[in-house]
């Protein structure tokens, strides 16, 4: 059985992100979080946390000014 409040998914590019932190703030829900790891150019990435509560409203993706997430909705 699917989950019927799942209506989004996002990727973000690890290696593009440059650590603004936009996204964390934009997210509503806190679905984005900083990355334990550091991408090649020393930057410390985003990660999606949400699992499948993500809405895909796009303010994360919209906010990104590197255009380091997608978003994709069912």
């Amino acid at each position: 059985m699917t989950n019927p409040l799942k209506k989004g998914l996002i990727t973000i590019n690890f290696e593009r992100c440059k650590e603004c932190h936009l996204c964390i703030y934009a997210c509503k829900d806190g679905h984005i979080k900083p990355a334990p790891d550091y991408n090649s150019k020393g930057y410390r990435p985003v990660v999606y946390c949400g699992g499948e509560a993500c809405t895909g409203c796009t303010l994360c993706a919209i906010t990104c000014p590197e255009i380091a997430i997608e978003v994709y909705r069912e």
